[in-house]
């Protein structure tokens, strides 16, 4: 991640947009549907969007939410667009790689990241914090047929409804790198992040039974 200051600023700065009632401007509400809000911010330098999601999982606890996330192998259960997903220790740092499926005729992404999990004490809320971010490491050489994204980060904060439930606020840039038509980028953003939503929360109700 960044220096320990700067990446204990990006935990907090999370923390504090599960307060935050709907960005301001220049961000954009995208769409709201099955209690998830998205909005995006177009990025000129890139010429690509990022994205900000507020949402819900009901019936499923902040540390659940937090375990189902971070469980790699359980993942590859539930998520059907994962193709190949593994961690792995390079120089002493553990190094996540993860091949996305594309739909035909695309080529598919793969993915090379750090990521850190934490469990906040925010004013006295307890709130779980994931950061994501891509590097690049000399073991994972870039595929023949498959579009490396150079550029990803993700931030990720939990914490309890305050009922049975989880308040859900979730950071996304990614570049994914060659041509995409803008049907997908729509696709993706406006009924593929709430399908994800969904099938985390089956997944919940499905890792409780299992443990």
């Amino acid at each position: 991640m960044a220096g320990p200051r700067a990446a204990a600023e990006q935990f907090r700065a999370a923390c504090r947009e599960l307060d935050q009632p709907a960005p301001v401007a220049p961000w954009q509400l995208l769409v709201e549907s099955m209690g998830v809000r998205i909005y995006r911010l177009y990025d000129e330098q890139s010429g690509l969007y990022e994205y900000k999601i507020f949402g819900g999982l009901a019936d499923c606890p902040p540390k659940l939410c937090a375990d189902v996330y971070m469980d790699l192998d359980f993942r590859k259960q539930w998520d059907q667009y994962v193709k190949e997903l593994y961690e792995k220790t390079y120089d002493g740092e553990k190094i996540i790689y993860w091949e996305v499926k594309y739909p035909f005729p695309l080529s598919n992404r793969d993915y090379v990241y750090i990521r850190e999990c934490q469990e906040m004490d925010f004013d006295g809320r307890k709130i779980w914090v994931v950061l994501a971010q891509s590097v690049s490491v000399p073991q994972c050489p870039e595929k023949p047929g498959i579009i490396r994204v150079k550029s990803y980060k993700q931030s990720l904060a939990i914490e309890s409804d305050g009922k049975t439930g989880s308040k859900v606020y979730m950071y996304y840039f990614d570049n994914p790198g060659g041509m995409i038509p803008s049907w997908l980028v729509n696709w993706a953003a406006k009924s593929g992040v709430p399908a994800f939503l969904k099938d985390m929360q089956k997944a919940c109700r499905n890792y409780s039974k299992r443990t």
